[in-house]
Formats: structure tokens, C-alpha cells, sequence
């Protein structure tokens, strides 16, 4: 199998998706890319999670051909390829419709940073235009918008977001939708008080500097 480290690692940042509640039956994907051959792990289109095995992932290459897997890959995967062959930094990438967080896709609305923990996606996660699925629009919308964002939200869409391996994309797709669910619930109160991009800045050099073990 080839890939079989990023495979594996593909595989089970896929897991966590059903597992977080931030996907539902065979939406939602994530993708990792080698940076040895800038080849592309993908989960494959329309796959059940709880069938879903190493040897089920797709291998494609930047272009898009099927070098290795018996699926036919993601229908996000022109999306994926558009951001990596655009991102130079990117190495990992999930797509969600977690519940909280597609409330503001709904609404046209990004994430304002009203916890700490959004220093971790880069503060404000921003919001992307509509586009149709399938074809490379979201992923230019994607590079076009996010900015220094790990996260966007895609309006009447969902959540897509980045990172430098498929298990930090991953880990960011968690913390949206916690953030988003508590800063839902926070307006619903009343007005958050929102950081200021000082106190964003900090705090990201907090969870870039000091957080976690080194």
C-alpha cells in the first residue's frame, strides 16, 4: 500500500469526525498530503465510517489521477488539491458540517473571536462566499479568504480547515465547533465580549510557544 503512514493517520483523523459529532453517516472528509511526493491521502466518496479501513483511502496526485484505491475519491477533492497546490504550508485538510458552526454558514456570519482558544485558529474565523460543490470554486474561495486562519466557514455550506498534517486540520475542526457552539450560546444572552486583535495575538503566542510539550 502506498502511504501507508499517511494513510494510516488519514484513517484515523477520519474517525474522529463522527466521533467529535461534526460529521453525520458518510458527509465530511479529511485529506493529508506526503511532503516527500505531494501525493494525497483522501477519504473516498459517499463511505460509511464505520467501514472505512487504511486500505479504503484514495491516493491521487495533485491533478487530480487515481494512482492508488478501489473507491472513487471525495467529491471535495478538487477543493483539497486546489488548496495544496496554492498553500505551500499546508499539509493536511477536513471538511465538516458540524452543527454550531454550520449555524453561522447559514446565517453569512464568521466566527468574532470571543475565547481565548480562537488564538489557536488565528482569531476570527472568516466566512467564504457560496460556491457549488464539486469542482475547484470552494477551494479557491478557501485560498482567497482564509487569510492566516487555520479555519473558514463556507456560507450555506460548512467548515473547512487547514494545518501543517491531517491530524492538526483535524484537531481545528474540533475546536471550531466547540468555539462556535459556545459563542452561539453566548449572543444568545447577549453581546460577547469580543477580543481585541492584541489579545489575539498573545494568546496565539501562547499556544504556538509555550503550550503542550516540546
Amino acid at each position: 500500500m502506498m502511504l501507508e503512514e499517511l494513510c494510516e493517520e488519514v484513517w484515523k483523523c477520519s474517525l474522529e469526525l463522527p466521533k467529535n459529532d461534526l460529521v453525520k453517516m458518510t458527509s465530511g472528509n479529511v485529506s493529508g498530503r506526503d511532503p516527500e511526493t505531494n501525493l494525497v491521502v483522501i477519504k473516498p466518496s459517499g463511505y460509511k465510517y464505520e467501514d472505512l479501513t487504511p486500505a479504503d483511502l484514495v491516493v491521487v496526485d495533485l491533478e487530480g489521477n487515481v494512482l492508488e484505491g478501489h473507491l472513487k475519491p471525495s467529491t471535495d477533492t478538487a477543493t483539497h488539491l486546489y488548496v495544496y497546490r496554492h498553500r505551500s504550508d499546508v499539509f493536511g485538510m477536513a471538511h465538516t458540517h458540524s452543527p454550531y458552526a454550520s449555524i453561522f454558514a447559514a446565517l453569512g456570519e464568521p466566527i468574532r473571536p470571543c475565547l481565548t482558544a480562537c488564538a489557536m485558529l488565528g482569531g476570527e474565523v472568516p466566512l467564504g462566499g457560496y460556491v457549488s460543490v464539486g469542482g475547484e470554486g470552494i477551494g479557491k474561495e478557501i485560498v482567497e479568504k482564509i487569510g492566516h486562519s487555520l479555519a473558514i466557514i463556507m456560507q450555506n455550506h460548512g467548515v473547512f480547515t487547514i494545518g501543517s498534517s491531517a491530524s492538526v486540520a483535524t484537531k481545528m475542526a474540533v475546536e471550531v465547533e466547540d468555539i462556535a457552539k459556545i459563542t452561539y450560546f453566548a449572543t444568545l444572552r447577549g453581546e460577547p465580549i469580543w477580543l481585541t486583535p492584541d489579545q489575539v495575538a498573545e494568546m496565539a503566542n501562547v499556544y504556538t510557544n509555550v503550550y503542550g510539550q516540546r
